[in-house]
């Protein structure tokens, strides 16, 4: 742009003839100023726009980094609310007590009175746990009841449809429980859950003998 405002100025000077002294010289053709001034309003004006054009620039690439962050933020926070997942359950819920027991078959034990279930991925109608993140998980779960010549107490971790451990304990005269506890890698919408043991009995009361409870260690 200087160079070209430059060489204007030097054509329209060089239509002045050299050979003429400075005193004899004409006056310049109005029409020199005119071309200069609309060429001095130009350069303000482009200087203007340039500035403005700058401007926003500078607050369309601002805007794109808060919009960036901002987007950062909710998924760091979403990704914070989905990594919180503990839970916590008893098999009785409310005063008395609750014996289950002995069944021809394996039965899903339904634990009703819910201590904790943060991230709510324990379901307290079906006694299924929901495994809402990919990640390692701890499961611990203890089964008692009262000692029986004919029936033992056992209650077995299931990982989907596949048995994982048993929990089991056998006495013949009073109070009996049996704990067990495991680490499991979880893929989102795997379900873990405990079923009673065949021909076995469970106990509970609102002591909480039989219980089930998880957390998420760490996502993967």
């Amino acid at each position: 742009m200087k160079i070209s405002v430059s060489f204007t100025l030097w054509l329209l000077l060089g239509t002045v003839p050299a050979s003429e002294s400075t005193e004899s010289q004409p006056a310049s053709p109005p029409d020199i100023y005119a071309a200069l001034r609309e060429i001095t309003a130009s350069l303000v004006q482009l200087k203007a726009d340039m500035r403005l054009l700058q401007t926003q620039e500078q607050a369309a690439q601002l805007k794109t980094e808060v919009d960036k962050q901002k987007t950062e933020v909710d998924e760091l926070k979403q990704q914070q609310q989905v990594r919180q997942v503990a839970f916590s359950a008893s098999l009785h819920a409310g005063a008395g007590k609750s014996n289950l027991g002995p069944l021809p078959t394996d039965t899903t034990l339904i634990y009703k009175h819910v201590l904790t279930n943060i991230g709510n991925a324990y379901n307290s109608n079906t006694g299924v746990f929901t495994a809402p993140v990919r990640g390692v998980y701890n499961f611990e779960w203890t089964v008692g009841a009262n000692g029986d010549n004919s029936h033992a107490s056992g209650a077995v971790l299931v990982k989907n449809s596949e048995n994982v451990l048993l929990a089991y304990e056998n006495q013949a005269a009073g109070f009996m429980s049996s704990s067990k506890g495991v680490t499991l890698l979880l893929e989102v919408g795997d379900v873990v859950f405990v079923r009673l043991w065949r021909d076995s009995v469970a106990y509970d009361n609102l002591n909480h003998h039989t219980t089930f409870r998880g957390h998420l260690l760490f996502p993967m």
